[in-house]
Formats: C-alpha cells, sequence, structure tokens
C-alpha cells in the first residue's frame, strides 16, 4: 500500500467515524483531493485508491491533468479564485465549481457551459471570517446572490463553500461552521435542491463534519506538504 493510499484509508476511517459521533448518514460526507500543486503520479495514486473527486486551484495547470488523465474516471472540481478571462475554460473542463462568488462570473460560466454537456455543479462561496484579503460573497448579499444565479441555464445550484480564518481554536471553528450551516438551511426554504456544504480542510474538517459539512477539501494529509 502507498503512502497516498494509507493516508486515504485513514482519512475515510477517521470521516466514517466523525460521522458516527456527530449522527451523521454514514458516507453524508464526501472526500474531496486537493491536488493542485501536486503530479499526475500522485493524482493516479489517489485513484487507484479508490479516489475519485479531485479539486484543482489553477486552470492551466488544471488543463494539463485533465488532458492527461482524460481515460479516468475523475469528476474534476475548481475550487481556486475565478477570473473572468478563464471562465471558458472553466465551464467546460470541470464538473464543479466552488468558489463562485458574484453572478457575473456565475453568467459566463452559465453561457460558456458547452448544451452537450451536462449541467455544471456551482457552488457560491462565503467570505464566512469576512476577510479582506479573501474572495467570497458576503452572508447579507447571498439570499439575491443564490436565488439570481439558480435562474440560470447550464448550471445548477448545488450549495454554499467557505474557506475560513485558520484558527487552532476548536469551539471557533465550530461556530464559524455553524454559521455557515445555518445560512443554509435557511436558503434551502426558498431552494430546496441546494444539497451541498463545501467546507472544512486538513486542520478544521472534524468540526467541519459536526456542522454539516458534506465535502471536506483536503490536500497536506492526503498527498503530503507541496513543494512550492
Amino acid at each position: 500500500m502507498t503512502s497516498i493510499s494509507k493516508n486515504i484509508a485513514t482519512l475515510l476511517t477517521r470521516i466514517r467515524r466523525c460521522e458516527a459521533e456527530n449522527q451523521r448518514e454514514p458516507g453524508s460526507v464526501e472526500l474531496l483531493a486537493v491536488s493542485k500543486k501536486h503530479g499526475v503520479d500522485k493524482i493516479i495514486e489517489a485513484y487507484e485508491a479508490g479516489q475519485r473527486h479531485f479539486g484543482e486551484n489553477y486552470l492551466q495547470e488544471a488543463e494539463a491533468k485533465i488532458a492527461e488523465l482524460g481515460e479516468l474516471e475523475i469528476v474534476w472540481h475548481f475550487i481556486g479564485p475565478i477570473q473572468s478571462n478563464k471562465t471558458r475554460g472553466i465551464a467546460n473542463q470541470f464538473d464543479w465549481v466552488h468558489s463562485v462568488d458574484r453572478l457575473k462570473i456565475a453568467r459566463r460560466l452559465s453561457e460558456q457551459r458547452s448544451p452537450e454537456l451536462s449541467e455544471l455543479n456551482l457552488c457560491v462561496q462565503v467570505n464566512v471570517s469576512q476577510e479582506d484579503s479573501k474572495s467570497g460573497a458576503a452572508m447579507e448579499e447571498l439570499a439575491s446572490l443564490c436565488g439570481a444565479i439558480n435562474e440560470l441555464p447550464n448550471i445548477r445550484l448545488r450549495g454554499l463553500m467557505a474557506i475560513p480564518e485558520a484558527t487552532t481554536d476548536i469551539a471557533r471553528q465550530h461556530a464559524v461552521f455553524h454559521e455557515l450551516a445555518e445560512k443554509f438551511t435557511e436558503l434551502r426554504h426558498g431552494l430546496p435542491h441546494m444539497d451541498t456544504l463545501s467546507m472544512g480542510m486538513t486542520d478544521d474538517y472534524p468540526a467541519a463534519i459536526a456542522e454539516g459539512a458534506t465535502f471536506i477539501r483536503i490536500g497536506t494529509a492526503i498527498f503530503g506538504k507541496r513543494t512550492d
């Protein structure tokens, strides 16, 4: 068993334990392997260990990987900031986009998604910690933004994503994730098909699972530290 496969097995065991401890349905949390800045060989190792969902932050890097691994049944997620001039490539090469933070970007993805492809799954990124350095919509904007995105063709609004301010304070981790989960529940009254909360990374995923995460985005705990 490779180190990557061992890491995935260890993570899945911990995820299932967190599900059980928090009365979550078994298998309700999906592991998204963040493969940015990691080579194709590592992605193949993870794939051979059963991993299917992979997240990338940079379009040019991802395009090369997607082309090389085209025969594998990988579900590709774009999780980085989106520039307007990159939307066409993102719209047509990814299955999911987690980092939509404004209507302009959602419209471009909608217009540029090929009608021959299935609907592009979208999550709205929320600046839940209100950090100036981070992308994301403000909490008070979410109802109108999600409502408008939901009307667009060729895409499917699935839920919310957040990258909270890093902290080792477990109570603070829970509080921030809980706030996002409450907003998600509120939005679902008008948009009941929303089913995704993308939150939690290597250092805080147990708190995210406890508060309702359905995708956790893990890089370091799977692939090790990046060399960049």
